[in-house]
């Protein structure tokens, strides 16, 4: 992920690994990494179980919320696409029956962000 598209507060895809090394004490049997971005210093994962949201507070990072949402809590989602012009997609998630979007990320052009809807369409509408 670019410095420039960083500062923008856009996310970059994070390889499982890195994931894993980092998170793995969060996961409970039988939950798996599928996939995982970086915005600056805060985590979002998607698990075959759960959607994990890492926010570190402060100016160094030492506190840090892990948010965790169950898929079948999240009641519909968007995914709008970077066009021509845009620097960024965006996507957003309505958990249970709010109004607005709970969760609102933007990711970079290098993320595919097909790959995030299959993940939340696959464990959202089971």
């Amino acid at each position: 992920m670019g410095l420039f598209s960083a500062l923008l507060g856009n996310a970059g895809t994070v390889s499982q690994e890195d994931l894993l090394k980092d998170y793995g004490k969060l996961l409970i049997n039988g939950e798996e990494i599928e996939l995982g971005f970086k915005l600056i210093r805060d985590v979002f994962i998607f698990t075959n179980k759960r959607l994990i949201l890492v926010d570190k507070q402060g100016l160094t990072a030492s506190k840090v919320e892990y948010k965790s949402i169950s898929y079948k809590s999240i009641s519909r989602f968007s995914i709008e696409t970077a066009g021509t012009f845009d620097l960024e997609a965006e996507l957003k998630i309505w958990v249970s029956s709010e109004q607005v979007p709970s969760i609102r990320k933007q990711f970079n052009k290098s993320v595919n962000v097909y790959d995030v809807h299959n993940v939340l369409a696959t464990h959202v509408l089971k």
